[in-house]
């Protein structure tokens, strides 16, 4: 693409060179590592290093321009913009044509339940023939094809490329408050915004939940002209959106559990199944969800409400939802020789603690085991009531390693101590080794007990530990093979 077209996508900027020659752009990149000849260089003030030092660098391996926010002189046409982020995603989706435009795109923001529902969604609609491809914290699925998950939401560059290559009819992304703030979607635009939630979190980079709010409410700038807001009404701060779209002239579904909504739960059933039934443009339907937990009620119906939007017949969403297999890592259930099970999940909030450990209530658990702790470099105002739940709904916890991030080692398990120590109620302690935690709880456990491993999900270790595993699953693989005989 001629550089003169593909700056018509930017509002305003300043030539920062003397002569600027119409090259043709062959690429788009945002790092100097990757440049090649023909590549229009996007130098970005990150918030660990600043790209306006590599500009350089991009220069020698072929970039043909560059574009950023400071005033240099360069040898290459250079162009100087207010904010290189909006710059990033707007050039990107210019640079592959605009691919959004080519297909239905469901966004979905929240604290908890964004995978599960975008996972709920993608075999609802699959299921009904429509193919679908999805961005998220699990991995990137493209015509098929799966792509590691490098951010729940992807960089600019790489979404608006896979969205090019995608022939897909649907597309669903989960959309994370920091993407938001970073403007990683920017140049994007949305058929349908659904919001699940919101909770304590990320409030290290937020610095308060008035803020957190804010970027999540800002999803709905990109939203189509004809797009639709769903929003699930069970807290707060789900209402709150709804009144600021409303103002907006923003058209808005709602769902909740009575109410003047669009979609009503009735009739829940969490005693050893989940049933319940949803009442929408005055009919009922029945659905017994094979996902146990009110949580999982509630994105079921988030789910049932954006099919429903899109126009998907209801007795096949509740056909597609009654035979949904699950997401890797969320309540992912490993069954104990002896009779218990263990459950791995990502949840890392205070209220995800306590959708899962309440599950375990309901469904009759003899005892509650939790197995969690706490990454490195993040939101510390957290911790305390994280320890405080899972100590009011357990029998027992364990505190143990998750990623370090830079801390210390040390460092980590000394505030582990102190929480317990003050937090505890005389219910937890420390094992600093993630998978001999894990070891632990499996060798005291018995019939009817549900022990939690919760944090990291289908992650990877970054940590080394004793056993040969490189993830809570595999712990529990290693476990299963290496000890069940002694337990037939």
């Amino acid at each position: 693409m001629k550089l003169s077209k593909l700056l018509n996508c930017l509002n305003e900027y300043t030539v920062g060179t003397s002569q600027y020659s119409d090259v043709n752009i062959t690429g788009i990149q945002m790092d100097s590592r990757k440049v090649v000849k023909g590549d229009l260089f996007v130098a970005i003030s990150g918030f660990e290093s600043d790209g306006h030092k590599f500009i350089e660098q991009a220069i020698v391996n072929g970039a043909s321009a560059v574009v950023g926010e400071q005033s240099l002189s360069l040898k290459v046409p250079y162009f100087i913009v207010n904010n290189s982020r909006l710059a990033l995603g707007r050039l990107a989706s210019m640079f592959f044509d605009f691919p959004s435009k080519r297909k239905k795109v469901i966004g979905i923001t929240g604290t908890n339940g964004k995978t599960t529902v975008s996972y709920m969604l993608k075999h609802i609609l699959e299921s009904n023939g429509f193919s679908t491809a999805l961005f998220g914290t699990v991995s990137y699925t493209v015509n098929n094809q799966v792509y590691e998950s490098t951010n729940t939401t992807p960089n600019p560059i790489q979404l608006q490329e896979l969205l090019a290559k995608s022939l897909d009819e649907f597309a669903i992304l989960e959309v994370s408050s920091h993407a938001l703030t970073q403007a990683r979607i920017e140049g994007l635009e949305i058929d349908y915004g659904l919001f699940t939630n919101l909770s304590h979190e990320h409030l290290d980079y937020h610095g308060n939940m008035q803020a957190y709010f804010k970027a999540k409410a800002s999803m709905y700038n990109f939203l189509k002209p004809d797009g639709k807001a769903l929003v699930s009404e069970f807290d707060f701060w789900g209402d709150k959106l709804s009144n600021v779209l409303g103002r907006k002239e923003i058209p808005v579904r709602t769902l909740g559990c009575s109410g003047n909504h669009k979609l009503i739960i009735e009739k829940i059933n969490l005693n050893g199944e989940t049933e319940f039934t949803v009442a929408i443009a005055e009919n009922n339907y029945n659905i017994n969800l094979p996902c146990p937990g009110l949580h999982n009620v509630y994105n079921a119906a988030l789910a049932f409400l954006t099919a429903y939007e899109i126009g998907i017949n209801p007795k096949q969403i509740v056909k597609a939802l009654e035979s949904f297999p699950g997401v890797p890592g969320r309540f992912e259930v490993v069954q104990h020789p002896r009779g218990a099970k263990f459950i791995i999940d990502y949840a890392h909030t205070k209220d995800a603690f306590e959708f899962c450990l309440q599950t375990a209530k309901e469904h009759k658990a003899k005892k509650i085991t939790h197995i969690y702790g706490f990454r490195g470099g993040r939101d510390k105002m957290k911790r305390e009531n994280m320890i405080k739940a899972s100590s009011s709904m357990c029998d027992h916890f364990i505190l143990t390693l998750d990623d370090l991030n830079g801390i210390e080692k040390e460092e980590m398990l000394n505030e582990l101590s102190k929480l317990n120590l003050q937090f505890g109620q005389n219910k937890g302690k420390v094992i600093a080794d993630r998978t001999i935690a894990i070891q632990t709880a499996w060798k005291k456990a018995q019939a009817g007990e549900w022990i939690f491993i919760t944090g990291k999900g289908p992650e990877e270790y970054e940590t080394e530990f004793t056993l040969p595993v490189s993830s809570d699953k595999e712990v529990l693989t290693y476990l299963q093979e290496g000890i069940s005989e002694h337990f037939a």
